[in-house]
């Protein structure tokens, strides 16, 4: 049975990963008639448009921004940093791009494409841009399946030509 139903808003201080930005959430409690306490992260939130007092330029609010997953790097072997979600304002055709006569590094007059912001998930992304009013479209991650290998199949039998390439 139910013995009471709390609601608390919390600001949950959990800053993302080398950032200052901050989580907020609602969470409610039950207590059980066994004094068990369950408790609840409300994922629900309010839309609130927030482009009439942003302050921010009309053609900010034209462009389309990117929601993805950074991809695991190359030299790394580590996954670190591929777990959060990311929002970027896409590259224009027209972005007055240049390249720097003293160094030879690229440069830009789009000051938006080199903001981006970090999320805990696709969804509180997703949430920020309906907010703020920007058309925006998901880039799922592509999963990579690795099969199970086993270090003897290198030495297996096989009819056929040799696998293993001799040097000398």
């Amino acid at each position: 049975m139910l013995r009471s139903i709390t609601t608390t808003q919390k600001t949950c201080l959990k800053p993302l990963a080398s950032t200052m930005s901050r989580a907020f959430f609602t969470t409610t409690s039950v207590t059980l008639e066994d004094g068990k306490k369950l408790t609840r992260t409300d994922e629900n939130r309010a839309v609130e448009y927030v482009e009439p007092v942003s302050g921010a330029p009309e053609e900010l609010l034209e462009r389309t921004v990117r929601i993805f997953t950074p991809s695991k790097p190359a030299t790394q072997s580590g996954k670190f940093g591929t777990r959060h979600w990311r929002v970027e304002f896409d590259i224009l055709p027209e972005g007055n791009r240049w390249e720097n006569p003293l160094i030879g590094w690229a440069s830009s007059a789009d000051y938006e494409q080199a903001m981006a912001m970090k999320f805990y998930s696709k969804e509180d992304a997703i949430d920020f841009c309906e907010r703020q009013g920007w058309n925006y479209y998901v880039q799922e991650p592509k999963r990579v399946k690795f099969v199970k290998k086993s270090y003897a199949d290198n030495y297996k039998y096989c009819p056929g030509k040799l696998r293993l390439i001799k040097t000398k």
